[in-house]
């Protein structure tokens, strides 16, 4: 008889959303606003999109599924995100009018990470950043549509940081020692993630959330999370754990591949109304006013 290992950090992250429960404080409690401000920049929700690569077009529409989401983005004021293409691909994202950042992969080809960087700030991107959790693969370093990977320090990340202008967001940060070193770089976010499992057995990012929360303490860091965020009470979840937004990611897919631009924006709708269900229902009136006081364990 076969062994299979249960090593899925998907499901780890799905039962611990799962094992979180809330009590409710109705009286006083009012309508909340979902209302949030990101560098400056104030957006409808704390609702982020993911940094999704390689979608084409979903039953011969015109647009590709990543230009879908950003139209939708832009139509529902929410910080959009992008990952891994050539520049013209990026160009069509930013021609949607969605306030991006980018986020570029860790190539071995270093000229190319500053000109994908150079290009996302020269034609007006939101902020950019990099994806620091596909560097490895089983064979060393990955390899991604032919395109090798590479490991990064602590100089390769400062000097990304110190050419451009704009906000630099490290995606992939799991641990308090990365966040702590993402802060002493002068990055201006990061996204707390396991990239959809890639390593097994990871731990979920909310399980980690506050303990990173609380070593940027006193940085102006903004602490974005991805990973298993479906519905608006995840979103609240996350926030109360030290989140400033959280990104949808997988959850985002059959609508938008159903529907395209109205599919997403519908869905990003029902993860707000949800959000301001739960935030209402347990006496939060402002994103910035909730903490973890309102959760329970199972």
């Amino acid at each position: 008889m076969g062994y299979t290992r249960i090593d899925d950090a998907n499901v780890f992250t799905e039962q611990y959303f799962d094992s979180i429960m809330f009590e409710q404080r109705l009286i006083d409690s009012k309508v909340a606003s979902l209302e949030t401000e990101y560098f400056g920049e104030k957006f409808a929700m704390p609702v982020l999109t993911p940094a999704f690569s390689h979608i084409g077009n979903y039953h011969d529409r015109e647009l590709t599924g990543l230009e879908e989401y950003s139209v939708a983005a832009k139509n529902q004021n929410v910080l959009n995100f992008c990952g891994m293409m050539e520049n013209d691909l990026f160009k069509k994202i930013m021609d949607t009018g969605a306030k991006t950042i980018r986020i570029v992969k860790p190539y071995a080809d270093h000229a190319k990470v500053l000109d994908q960087m150079q290009y996302a700030e020269d034609i007006g991107a939101f902020g950019i950043g990099m994806d620091i959790d596909h560097i490895f693969g089983e064979n060393g370093y990955d390899v991604v549509i032919g395109e090798e990977m590479e490991g990064q320090t602590m100089d390769m990340l400062a000097e990304y940081i110190d050419n451009t202008k704009l906000p630099f967001v490290v995606k992939g940060v799991l641990s308090v020692q990365d966040a702590k070193k993402c802060a002493k770089l002068g990055a201006k976010a990061i996204l707390v993630s396991h990239h959809h499992g890639r390593l097994p057995y990871a731990i979920p990012p909310l399980m980690v959330l506050p303990k990173i929360k609380e070593a940027l303490r006193g940085t102006d860091v903004k602490i974005f999370v991805d990973c298993g965020i479906a519905r608006g009470a995840d979103v609240y979840k996350a926030l109360a754990l030290g989140a400033d937004g959280a990104a949808v990611g997988r959850s985002m897919m059959q609508p938008m591949e159903q529907n395209g631009i109205q599919g997403v924006e519908d869905f990003l709708q029902g993860v707000a109304k949800e959000l301001r269900f739960v935030m209402s229902c347990t006496g939060f009136s402002k994103v910035e006013e909730i903490d973890d006081s309102a959760l329970w364990y199972r």
